[in-house]
């Protein structure tokens, strides 16, 4: 078992700069990979940004790519999102996400199997 908490959401204007935190506990070293995935109103759950467990290689969603950076802390226990520059269009519940076993896209939410309960960001024009 994998538990998530994640932490720093808030409201912020446009341009401005928001961190995400998640704090990852349980059995840490069966996870494959993490990753940040979003979901605004009406619309399906995307991912954001991955990072494998073992070598930190990271992954990014074009909308996002060379404004967010996703991390984590070198015991594994932390996973983070650093956003920048941010967009009204950023505006959305952000949930971090762990898997334990490869098979698909790292964008697809069902290769995951624990998930935070996740925390919001609004981003205001």
């Amino acid at each position: 078992q994998v538990q998530l908490v994640e932490s720093g959401g808030g409201s912020v204007q446009a341009g401005g700069s928001l961190t995400l935190s998640c704090s990852v506990s349980g059995s840490i070293a069966s996870t494959t990979h993490r990753a940040w995935f979003r979901q605004a109103p009406g619309k399906e759950r995307e991912g954001v940004a991955a990072i494998f467990t073992g070598d930190g290689t990271t992954l990014y969603a074009a909308s996002v790519k060379g404004r967010f950076t996703v991390s984590q802390d070198s015991a594994k226990t932390m996973l983070f999102l650093q956003m920048n520059t941010l967009k009204p269009d950023d505006t959305a519940m952000y949930y971090c996400a762990a898997a334990t076993r490869w098979g698909t896209i790292w964008t697809d939410s069902k290769g995951y199997q624990y998930w935070g309960q996740g925390t919001q960001v609004t981003v205001s024009s």
